[in-house]
């Protein structure tokens, strides 16, 4: 692969920047991701970020202020600012060492919902947009609706018209009146693979990436382990684990006890359907069938279907 001037420039800055924080650089270095919405270079204990195009500057740096200001909840960036390379804007951070695939015994479950928890019951700053989980999911489907018909195709479609319309970012993130769950200070995009420890390779586990970083719907944050566990994807025990460290550390997403499927649910089913649209866009792609997993999701969105999904607190889709 012939690297694009993006990558050449953007490999060149992390060096600079790692040598002007380590002039003994040991000058390790890695391309860690190299797609259209982001690129992602490493040289030693720097990382560099190219954003998605169109990225909008004053809500990135919004974002970037209120990691810096979290540092025991986000990593926080090693600039306040973004840069801009070849039209994209670039951010600077810390390496941090990320969860390892191949144990996944190791997943800290734990450690996540703590952070979620800290996250969601610290006040949002003001001027800082709105989480962005329900236009990514949005994003997902506007693929689907692009790439050629499938039979699983249409059993997420419908899926998805069932949700209400702040779950397809079709509207506001409604209020809830009366209810306990306000809109709060979100990741807009957890998994597993948003946690790093630095510093690396053994300190304290914190969340990275604060491209969907905003003001949302909490619930949304838990909903991929939520929708991971519903259709089976996800152990029990895992699942337990989450819920319980998340409760113990006062997480408002769901209620302290009893039932959180209420909570869950329609964020649940949006997750589920994004999974499901984003498996079909890229099995098509690769001309091969649906693997086991990504069959799994598609299934999940046929069931949907016979089960009215809860419209949270009598808000109609």
């Amino acid at each position: 692969m012939t690297p694009t001037p993006l990558l050449t420039d953007l490999t060149t800055r992390a060096k600079v920047r790692a040598h002007s924080r380590t002039p003994t650089c040991p000058c390790g270095a890695a391309t860690l991701t190299d797609r259209p919405d982001a690129t992602v270079v490493r040289h030693a204990d720097t990382v560099a970020k190219a954003h998605a195009p169109n990225t909008d500057p004053t809500e990135l740096t919004a974002r970037l202020t209120t990691a810096a200001n979290l540092p025991d909840v986000l990593l926080p960036p090693l600039t306040p600012a973004p840069a801009d390379l070849h039209g994209r804007l670039v951010t600077f951070w810390p390496y941090g060492a990320p969860v390892d695939p191949d144990d996944p015994d190791a997943a800290p479950w734990e450690e996540a919902a703590t952070l979620l928890a800290r996250l969601h019951r610290t006040p949002a700053p003001p001027g800082l947009p709105p989480m962005r989980g329900p236009a990514k999911a949005a994003r997902a489907i506007t693929r689907l609706h692009a790439t050629a018909p499938q039979p699983a195709t249409a059993p997420v479609l419908r899926a998805w018209s069932a949700l209400p319309a702040w779950a397809r970012a079709e509207a506001p993130m409604p209020d809830f009146p009366g209810q306990p769950i306000p809109p709060a200070l979100c990741h807009g995009d957890l998994h597993l693979g948003q946690l790093v420890r630095h510093p690396a390779p053994d300190g304290p586990w914190l969340l990275i990436d604060v491209d969907d970083l905003g003001i949302g719907a909490p619930a949304w944050d838990l909903a991929r382990p939520a929708a991971w566990y519903a259709c089976g994807l996800l152990p029990p025990d895992e699942w337990t684990r989450f819920l319980t460290a998340y409760r113990a550390a006062g997480g408002p997403a769901v209620p302290a006890d009893g039932d959180p499927w209420p909570a869950l649910d329609v964020a649940a089913r949006a997750l589920t359907v994004q999974t499901a649209a984003l498996a079909i866009v890229k099995a098509t792609a690769a001309d091969r069938p649906l693997d086991e997993v990504q069959q799994a999701v598609v299934d999940a969105c046929a069931r949907m279907g016979s089960v009215p999904p809860e419209l949270a607190h009598g808000h109609a889709k």
